[in-house]
């Protein structure tokens, strides 16, 4: 059965892997450098898009990561950040998105006077104001960075922590995985798990099955952002496997990174058929230029996915939430009810 996309938009959806800032729409950004009285190169919204999306010909994870460079100096205030929060849960609410976890660097905002802890805090109102308007569960992830000081990732991890269960439910590792592994941040997540939080590391996206291995045994991930190069090892597949790891795979951001050459490659039906956890989420709604929907709608077109497997990918994804335990057994209730009525109506 192929599913249109308005069928799979009506779709009750989660999405687990998410950046802020690399999901900025345009008009956004075109009213923020006219508060702040900063210059763009042009303030027509089609032409400005063009700086930030990836391009066509993106050659590797470390060009697709510049793109967010174009963005960031608008994005110091404390009033960009709560919109820019604002406005993502609006986009996932078009999606019909029940459930959004949005990550950010709390560091990288931190240049016109903010703290780490003041750009949670905007984050999170942002994040907040949308859930209560679009109806959206919405909550954050602070991002460590590779390549930033321990001193700066250390304190990424420490502020978190008066955030946990109050809108902020996890922390992250990203960046040039390359260039950065993730053994050099064994100490930053050792205080991340004795402050019990949560954890998900980029991994196996542009480094191998290793740098997954190291994330799960050595970090304390929970979860992987990414790990479509977990193939590469049999041993450690396996071992992700038994242990119930749930991957965060981004299709159209795989593509564009060059974790995998093309959509043949594309390995989330072995996976799947193997019983690995896979999840689809987005990555990045600007820089991919795409949306929840979309990536599903494109599994379905190039990999010929059925409609089991597409609700297999969201009940994976609803019981891979880090949503607080106080509110998870309901939520997994109510989106198992949705989904069974969604699927329901797409076969009267």
């Amino acid at each position: 059965m192929t599913l249109t996309y308005e069928q799979l938009q009506q779709m009750p959806k989660v999405e687990l892997h998410l950046h802020l800032d690399g999901s900025i729409l345009p008009a956004t950004l075109i009213d923020l450098a006219a508060e702040q009285n900063m210059s763009l190169p042009t303030t027509d919204v089609s032409q400005l898009l063009s700086y930030m999306t990836v391009p066509e010909q993106c050659e590797n994870l470390n060009q697709y990561l510049s793109t967010f460079d174009f963005v960031l100096p608008f994005t110091q205030t404390a009033n960009a950040l709560e919109r820019i929060a604002y406005e993502i849960v609006q986009q996932c609410a078009e999606q019909n998105i029940r459930y959004v976890e949005v990550r950010f660097a709390p560091q990288l905002h931190v240049n016109q006077g903010l703290t780490v802890s003041d750009s949670y805090r905007h984050v999170i109102a942002g994040l907040q104001r949308g859930e209560q308007q679009f109806n959206v569960i919405a909550r954050c992830i602070g991002i460590c960075l590779r390549g930033h000081s321990a001193q700066h990732n250390m304190e990424v991890v420490e502020e978190a922590a008066a955030f946990i269960d109050k809108g902020l439910v996890a922390v992250d590792l990203a960046g040039a995985e390359a260039l950065y592994p993730p053994s050099l941040y064994q100490d930053i997540f050792e205080r991340a798990v004795q402050l019990n939080l949560p954890i998900t590391i980029h991994a196996g996206e542009a480094g191998g099955a290793q740098n997954i291995d190291v994330s799960v045994h050595e970090l304390g991930a929970s979860r992987i952002g990414h790990g479509v190069r977990l193939q590469e090892d049999s041993n450690i597949f396996n071992d992700i496997n038994n242990l119930h790891i749930p991957l965060e795979f981004c299709p159209i951001s795989n593509l564009q990174t060059k974790a995998i050459e093309n959509w043949h490659q594309y390995p989330i039906v072995q996976y799947m058929n193997a019983g690995i956890i896979v999840t689809v989420n987005t990555d990045n709604l600007t820089v991919s230029n795409t949306n929840l929907t979309k990536e599903l709608w494109t599994l379905q077109q190039k990999l010929l996915l059925s409609l089991e497997q597409l609700l297999q990918l969201q009940y994976n994804a609803v019981h891979a939430v880090f949503l607080e335990q106080s509110a998870k057994a309901a939520f997994i209730e109510k989106m198992e009810v949705e989904l069974g009525n969604w699927k329901t109506k797409i076969g009267s």
